[in-house]
C-alpha cells in the first residue's frame, strides 16, 4: 500500500465532490498522455532533468519521478525545456531541449525508455540535425518544442526553431524521420511566423514574429497543427491553428493557417499556451491542457489549467480559458477518490503522497526520511513563485473528526499548520474554501481562520507559550461547529463557526519552510 491505513469497525465514509477547481498545479509547458487507464505527465524537473507523474485522473498530477537526470556539464546539462512524452511502436520517447547553459545552443534530444515502463529507465539519442546543409548540421541550428506525429504510416517531426544561428527570430519547422530517435530529411519551413499582428509578441507593426510549442491533434480523420504564438513572457501568448489539407505534409502549401487565433487570453487568465489535448478516462470528451500567466509582468510565473473543448464542423473549439477559481466539474469517467477514517500517514517517502494532492510550486516540495517538507527553499529556483504550498487528502469529505501531524519549523517564522473541512483546493494562498489552524513563530501567535478561495478571515487567535523551536504536535479536532486546536496535547483555542461542515485535510505553509510528520485523523 502507499500509505499507511488503520481501520476501525466503523468508518467514517465521504460523499466526495464531483468538481475541481482550476489551476490545478504549478508548471509551464504541461504534457500529458492517456495510457493504459493512467494519465502520464511530464515536465522539466527544475531545468535539470525530466519528471513523470502517473496520476489516476487528469485533475491531478500524483507523484512525481525524475526519470532522468542532466549530466553535471556537457551540451545538454543545462536549460531542460519542455519535454514531451509520446507512445511510439511500443515504446516511450520524450523529446526534450537542452543546452550548455547557453540558450543560443540549444538543440532537441529524444529520449527512449529501454522497456515498457514509462517510469524508465531511458536512453539518450541526439541532437537532431535540426539545421540547414544536406546533413541537418552544417550548421545545427537551435531547436525546441519538438513532438513527433504519424501521417499515412510515416513518421514526422515538427519543432521550433532559429532561421539561422544566433538569429533569436522563432519559426515552425517540419522534417521526416527516419525512426522515433532520427530524422530523415532536411527541415521545411511551415509558415511565416508574422503573417498576422496577433502573433506578433507585442501584436502590433515593428514587433516580431515568434510561433513555437507545435502539437497535433488528429480527429474524424483531420489533422490539425495548433502552436503557441506571441510571447510566452507576456499576457499576448495564445494558440494559433493551421490544419493540413493537402496530401505532403512536407509542403508548406498543404498546410492552411487559420486568420484568427482559436484561444487567447481574458482580463482574468492570459497568457495562456503550449499544452496539450487528451481524452477523458472515458473517451467521451476531449480537455485541453495548458498554461497560464501568474501576473501580467513580463516573466515566466505560470500554472497549469485544464479545461473541456469541443468540435465545430470538424474544427476544434476550444472557448475561452476558464477564470482562475472557477469550478468545473470532473472529466467524464474520472474516478471519484474516497478516503475513510482512521488514517495515519508517515510521509516517509513519495508513496506516502500517493493519496495527496500537492498545489504549490514544484520546487518547494521535498520528501525526506524525516518527512515532508513544504516551503522548502530550491537550490536553482526556476520561475519560482509561493502560493501558500499545501497537500490536501484526496476524497476526503469528514465531518467530526480529530487530526493531528508534528511540526518543524526549518526556515522562516509564517505560519504552519493544518487545513480542515477543505473542499476546492487550487493553486494560491488562500485558494481553497475550508479551515486552516495554523502556528506563528515570528509574532508568538496560534491562529485559527478560514478561506473563501480568495479570502482569509481570522475567527480566533491566542499567544504561542510553547517552544517551538525542536518541533510541536499540532492537533484540531471538529465537531459540529466546534472547533478546538492544542499544541503538544494541550488546548491553546477553542472558537465556533458553522461556514463548512464537511471536507478534506491537509497540510499548509505561508512564506516559511516546514516539516510535517505524521498525519493521524481519526473519527470522534
Amino acid at each position: 500500500m502507499f500509505r499507511t491505513l488503520i481501520f476501525s469497525a466503523s468508518l467514517i465514509s465521504a460523499s466526495v465532490a464531483q468538481n475541481f477547481v482550476n489551476p490545478i498545479a504549478e508548471g509551464a509547458d504541461p504534457c500529458v498522455i492517456r495510457h493504459d487507464d493512467k494519465y502520464i505527465w511530464c515536465q522539466s524537473a527544475g531545468n535539470r532533468g525530466v519528471a513523470l507523474w502517473v496520476s489516476d485522473r487528469l485533475t491531478s498530477l500524483g507523484t512525481p519521478h525524475v526519470v532522468w537526470q542532466a549530466p553535471e556539464n556537457g551540451p545538454y546539462s543545462k536549460e531542460v525545456w519542455a519535454p514531451e512524452l509520446q507512445f511510439i511502436d511500443g515504446k516511450f520517447y520524450i523529446y526534450v531541449a537542452a543546452s550548455d547553459g547557453k540558450n543560443a545552443n540549444h538543440l532537441a534530444y529524444a529520449l527512449e525508455s529501454e522497456g515498457s515502463d514509462p517510469l524508465g529507465p531511458y536512453k539518450l539519442h541526439g541532437p537532431f540535425a535540426t539545421g540547414e546543409g544536406s546533413d541537418g548540421k552544417s550548421p545545427n541550428i537551435w531547436a525546441i518544442d519538438m513532438m513527433v506525429f504519424k501521417n499515412d504510416g510515416k513518421l514526422y517531426a515538427v519543432w521550433s526553431g532559429w532561421d539561422k544561428p544566433g538569429s533569436d527570430n522563432q519559426y515552425l519547422y517540419i522534417a521526416p524521420m527516419k525512426s522515433p530517435v532520427e530524422l530523415s530529411g532536411p527541415r521545411v519551413l511551415l509558415s511565416k511566423n508574422d503573417t498576422y499582428l496577433w502573433e506578433r509578441t507585442e501584436e502590433r507593426e515593428g514587433s516580431r514574429g515568434l510561433a513555437e510549442g507545435p502539437q497535433i491533434l488528429q480527429h474524424e480523420g483531420r489533422t490539425f497543427l495548433i502552436y503557441s504564438t506571441a510571447a510566452s513572457w507576456l499576457p499576448t501568448y495564445k494558440l494559433g491553428l493551421m490544419e493540413l489539407t493537402g496530401e505532403d505534409p512536407l509542403d508548406p502549401t498543404s498546410w492552411k493557417k487559420h486568420d484568427q487565433p482559436v484561444f487567447r487570453g481574458t482580463e482574468k487568465t492570459f497568457g495562456v499556451g503550449h499544452g496539450g489535448f487528451v481524452q477523458s478516462p472515458d473517451g467521451k470528451e476531449w480537455w485541453n491542457v495548458y498554461h497560464a500567466k501568474r501576473d501580467r509582468g513580463g516573466n515566466w510565473l505560470r500554472s497549469i489549467f485544464v479545461q473541456p473543448f469541443t468540435f465545430r464542423d470538424g474544427v476544434p473549439d476550444f472557448g475561452q480559458p476558464v477564470d482562475p477559481g472557477t469550478s468545473l466539474p470532473l472529466p467524464s469517467g474520472e474516478k471519484i477518490l474516497s478516503s475513510s477514517l482512521p488514517l495515519a500517514v508517515s510521509f516517509r517517502n513519495s508513496r506516502d503522497l500517493d493519496a495527496f494532492s500537492y498545489y504549490g510550486h514544484q520546487q518547494f516540495l521535498a520528501i525526506t526520511d524525516k518527512g515532508v517538507e513544504l516551503g522548502t527553499a530550491p537550490a536553482e529556483p526556476v520561475n519560482a513563485y509561493r502560493a501558500g504550498e499545501k497537500l490536501v487528502l484526496d476524497g476526503g469529505e469528514f465531518t467530526d473528526f480529530s487530526v493531528d501531524t508534528e511540526i518543524s519549523f526549518l526556515k522562516g517564522d509564517r505560519d504552519a499548520g493544518l487545513l480542515f473541512r477543505v473542499t476546492d483546493p487550487s493553486v494560491g494562498f488562500d485558494a481553497q474554501r475550508g479551515y486552516f489552524a495554523g502556528i506563528i513563530p515570528g509574532n508568538k501567535t496560534v491562529v485559527l481562520g478560514k478561506t473563501d478561495g480568495k479570502n482569509w478571515k481570522e475567527i480566533s487567535r491566542a499567544p504561542l507559550t510553547s517552544d517551538v523551536s525542536s518541533g510541536v504536535k499540532l492537533a484540531v479536532t471538529a465537531k459540529g461547529k466546534e472547533i478546538t486546536v492544542s499544541l503538544d496535547g494541550k488546548k491553546v483555542l477553542s472558537a465556533e463557526d458553522d461556514t463548512y461542515a464537511k471536507g478534506s485535510v491537509g497540510l499548509r505553509v505561508v512564506d516559511t519552510h516546514a516539516r510535517f510528520e505524521n498525519l493521524n485523523i481519526t473519527g470522534n
